[in-house]
């Protein structure tokens, strides 16, 4: 470890660090505005500039200057400081003085480093650049009379997302940043770069004009949109969400969150149930809470209750449930809405075992059943990093478009049984090798296929267990750990023709089966599964409640409360209270804190935040499997959940990004 001297403080630096790293051990703040942790190193913005000996008379770009052994680095030099404010004079000569209708201000680079690097006044007198606006699609607004050219969209689009959209056309004072022939961009992904862009030239589309970022109240919670569970921050005003950012979590999304996660939200004030409805001769009716539970303890129900959980639920809201099945004595619970029925005896052989970081670091992976794209666009990133470093991929099932090379091997699941010697070759050769299973495998009974291929493949070396599941519902590991998982899947539910059918915000269940039963609907979208309800409930978001989500990984996260559920509209668990009382029966707690500690009593991982932890994989021998895997679960990237299908930007996505269509307006 090389030792360098910064501003006569002698620090250890790590092999291979730059200038730029050394300087940040050392506790100096750089300028930058090209520079960017997780994208390479572009060098062109020349903001970071420092003095170093030995080396020429002249300040150095530290972002791509290796930090050697003997280096001596001034940051704080009179030339070093005269040098950045040449830079910043030479940034601002085009930039225009937009600062007071400019969505970035208030959070911009740029207005940071001109406080401390800028001239009280400009020399330049000619005449001022402009750049016509380039079209980027729905969600990213341009400006780009702004850019600086720093290249950190154009570098994300290519190394992280993988998708070459954006790029530099012409030279000199002429470049300019645009999508080829200025289509949108199409990736899952995109958005990204307006949190990247140091200045105002890439900004949101829906945000633009809303809001300043000192008016709003930030509230760490977690995204819902899927199984990965990326740290999000709210950001709201009053009652609103006005939109959400992505937090660092290197075990979970790094930094990045996919364009469903930030732009979904506008759903959560549309579509909204903010008050009671009951079922009267064929038309929903207005009505109180007290006729609502009337209504439904009117049934007498005794044991034959069922709970079905929808997608987006938290694990306090499905425990609630799960309380008050058992004070009535039924154990009705189901999660997996499709009616999947795959085996639960081992929670290990449904996780993602390899955990989302990890997977990174594999060197064959064979995905089964899994359009990665759609149903988890972070863990698409990660396999992105693992191809580059070498990894071999194999796909099995209809062909999509990846990011990565891959080989698609038909979409017949009975090559799992013998799979071809080039797949076999480069598992033998792997130290790391991993399986993932995604939810069209786990429709088609494949779960023991999988796990017959843990020892043929060695997906078991060490500390290093490669066999995963890719779930794409953010509530479906807490609610296999709660136990919302019955041997044959809806079909038991069915068969048993419950009295009264709880569904808890449950969107994707066919409801026709039930027609005999009471079907309360406790949930907060107008969707599919308030269509079919005789009695609504009207509930809270994942944005209106606290909440602990488990991922696909097993990771146990928390969610904080950042608005008031609308209306009429309470937190899920207030519900499951107020109808325990209404049966007449004891669920055990009062509050939410109680109900929290119940749930943690009953699963003890539950209250840690961190990985669950589920111990070894069952050994499985050879067992066959056939079919074909026609399609995937999700048809529509966009619109997958009920909050996404309220959203008008959600809906304008699919539209234009997906069908190819302009969405029409409505007086059209």
């Amino acid at each position: 470890m090389p030792k360098v001297t910064v501003d006569g403080q002698e620090i250890e630096v790590p092999d291979g660090a730059t200038v730029l790293q050394a300087c940040e051990l050392a506790g100096k703040e750089i300028p930058r505005f090209c520079y960017h942790e997780r994208l390479s190193i572009a060098g062109n913005c020349r903001m970071c500039l420092v003095e170093v000996k030995p080396g020429p008379p002249k300040p150095q770009a530290s972002c791509a200057l290796p930090a050697t052994e003997g280096q001596e680095i001034r940051t704080d030099s009179e030339m070093v400081k005269k040098a950045r404010e040449g830079v910043m004079e030479f940034l601002l000569i085009n930039h225009p003085l937009d600062c007071p209708i400019c969505d970035q201000g208030g959070e911009c680079d740029l207005q940071d480093q001109s406080v401390a690097y800028g001239r009280g006044g400009s020399r330049y007198h000619e005449n001022k650049r402009a750049v016509t606006e380039k079209y980027m699609g729905p969600l990213i607004k341009t400006v780009m009379t702004r850019c600086i050219h720093c290249t950190r969209c154009v570098r994300f689009s290519e190394e992280i997302a993988g998708v070459d959209e954006i790029g530099a056309l012409y030279r000199g004072e002429s470049m300019q940043i645009t999508t080829y022939l200025e289509h949108a961009a199409k990736h899952e992904m995109s958005a990204n770069v307006i949190d990247l862009c140091p200045v105002g030239a890439l900004t949101s589309r829906p945000y633009a004009f809303e809001a300043r970022p000192w008016e709003l109240k930030k509230t760490l919670s977690i995204d819902v949109s899927d199984a990965i569970g990326a740290n999000i921050r709210l950001d709201s005003r009053g009652r609103e969400v006005l939109r959400a950012l992505p937090r660092i979590n290197d075990d979970v999304n790094e930094e990045w969150i996919s364009d469903k996660a930030r732009y979904q939200v506008d759903g959560l004030t549309r579509r909204r149930l903010d008050k009671v409805w009951i079922r009267k001769n064929g038309k929903l009716q207005a009505a109180s809470w007290e006729e609502a539970f009337k209504k439904i303890a009117a049934v007498k129900p005794g044991n034959s209750i069922a709970a079905i959980a929808g997608d987006l639920l938290d694990c306090e809201t499905m425990y609630a449930a799960k309380a008050l099945l058992k004070a009535m004595g039924s154990d009705l619970l189901e999660g997996r809405q499709t009616g999947m029925d795959y085996d639960v005896s081992s929670l290990a052989a449904v996780s993602f075992n390899s955990t989302l970081a990890g997977i990174e670091t594999a060197d064959a992976i064979l995905i089964v059943g899994s359009h990665v794209r759609w149903e988890a666009p972070l863990v698409n990133v990660r396999l992105r990093k693992a191809v580059k470093r070498g990894a071999k991929v194999f796909v099995v099932g209809p062909e999509w478009e990846t990011t990565f090379p891959a080989t698609f091997l038909g979409n017949n699941l009975s090559v799992l049984s013998k799979l071809p010697t080039d797949v076999l070759d480069a598992f033998a050769q792997a130290q790391r090798p991993a399986l993932i299973l995604g939810g069209a495998a786990l429709a088609k009974g494949a779960l023991s296929a999988g796990l017959s291929l843990v020892e043929p493949l060695g997906l078991v070396k060490g500390d290093w267990n490669g066999f995963n599941v890719l779930h794409f519902s953010a509530s479906r590991m807490g609610g296999l750990m709660l136990g919302y998982a019955q041997k044959g899947g809806m079909a038991d539910i069915v068969d048993a023709q419950p009295k009264v059918v709880l569904a808890l915000g449950a969107d994707e269940v066919d409801y026709t089966p039930f027609a005999d039963s009471l079907k309360v609907y406790i949930g907060h979208h107008g969707d599919k599964g308030a269509h079919a309800a005789d009695v609504i409930l009207p509930a809270a978001s994942y944005a209106e409640k606290d909440g602990t989500y488990v991922n696909t990984e097993g990771r146990v996260q928390f969610a904080e409360k950042a608005v008031f559920a609308p209306g009429d509209a309470r937190e899920d668990w207030t519900i499951l209270r107020a109808l325990a009382d209404a049966f007449g029966v004891s669920v055990g707690f009062d509050n939410f804190a109680q109900l929290q500690s119940a749930m943690i009593a009953e699963m003890p991982a539950l209250g840690q935040e961190g990985l669950a932890g589920y111990g070894a994989l069952p050994k499985v021998k050879a067992a066959k499997v056939s079919g074909t895997i026609d399609a995937y679960p999700i048809k529509d990237f966009y619109l997958t959940n009920p909050i996404a299908r309220a959203s008008t930007v959600m809906q304008q996505c699919s539209a234009e990004l997906l069908h190819g269509g302009e969405l029409a307006e409505a007086a059209e």
